[in-house]
């Protein structure tokens, strides 16, 4: 009796068992195309806010980025660096006041943006934004004049001016540029913070004849930057493998006529250097390249 009734209990229990699965099919199914439904709409939010395609992924168009401001913007190593270089400065100003008779009064030529003002709030926000660099978001972030000072550029600075050295700043700030730049300088107490003393990029983004017209009233002492062409026109309109190869057969320049300031948000070694000039690339192009040019094992 007992083995009859076997089977007729294992199939009521498998019916049950079904119908109960069948059940929370049915039950989850609506909220399963409900999440799919949002994702999908976040993804094409996403998408509009500035991100690209690659295969399956979306990619935020300035998460690459994101390190390269942190590490300004929070690590020690970048105020020690900052440091680094402009007590090298105030060494190499000492001895050339030491041993030194100069006709011409002495200057110092120094860029602005990531040698003397701090600049990564502006990057910060590209990355928040999800936006590259644009001519109209530059002019908004300067006319906040808001913009700090790099770590140690004040106290070199004014101590350069202490000891009757003018301080001349060559920047490729737009000339559109000169008022909020003058009193975002001028907040900061930066010495020579006057017009005549700011040259801003006019027709060209060459530096060669604003330095030339300094060292023709002034003996400049030194150059101060964040960008190889601060320094020398030799470094204009090259790829990294040149820039490298002139780093290296100008090697004896540096911290003794050319003092470099760290900046790995943006500059010459990214659009000239690793995208040589092309200004035209797709995002997915920039990130091949970015992936290309790195060196492994």
């Amino acid at each position: 009796m007992s083995s009859r009734l076997l089977p007729t209990n294992l199939q009521l229990t498998k019916s049950v068992h079904m119908n109960t699965q069948n059940n929370l099919i049915r039950t989850i199914q609506p909220f399963v195309l409900i999440l799919a439904l949002l994702s999908t709409g976040c993804a094409n939010r996403n998408h509009q806010k500035g991100t690209f395609e690659d295969t399956d992924q979306i990619i935020p168009i300035k998460e690459h980025l994101i390190m390269s401001v942190l590490w300004q913007q929070n690590s020690a190593e970048y105020k020690a660096l900052c440091y680094q270089a402009f007590n090298q400065a105030r060494a190499v100003l000492d001895r050339h006041l030491e041993n030194t008779s100069d006709e011409k009064p002495l200057a110092i030529i120094t860029d602005i943006d990531e040698t003397i003002l701090d600049n990564s709030p502006y990057s910060a926000q590209m990355i928040l934004r999800d936006e590259n660099y644009e001519r109209s978001s530059w002019i908004e972030w300067g006319k906040k004049e808001s913009a700090k000072l790099v770590p140690g550029a004040g106290d070199f600075l004014t101590y350069a001016a202490s000891k009757d050295v003018e301080v001349f700043y060559i920047s490729n700030r737009l000339d559109v540029q000169m008022e909020e730049t003058l009193n975002n300088l001028k907040a900061l107490g930066m010495p020579d913070s006057r017009a005549e003393n700011i040259l801003l990029r006019t027709s060209s983004s060459g530096k060669e004849p604003r330095r030339e017209q300094v060292s023709q009233t002034h003996n400049v002492v030194l150059h101060i930057g964040d960008n190889l062409s601060d320094f020398h026109e030799s470094y204009d309109e090259k790829y990294s493998r040149e820039r490298n190869s002139l780093v290296d057969s100008m090697k004896d320049s540096f911290g003794t006529q050319y003092i470099v300031l760290p900046n790995p948000m943006y500059g010459d070694w990214e659009t000239k250097g690793l995208y040589e000039n092309k200004y035209n690339l797709t995002e997915f192009e920039r990130r091949n390249i970015r992936r290309q040019k790195l060196i492994l094992p």
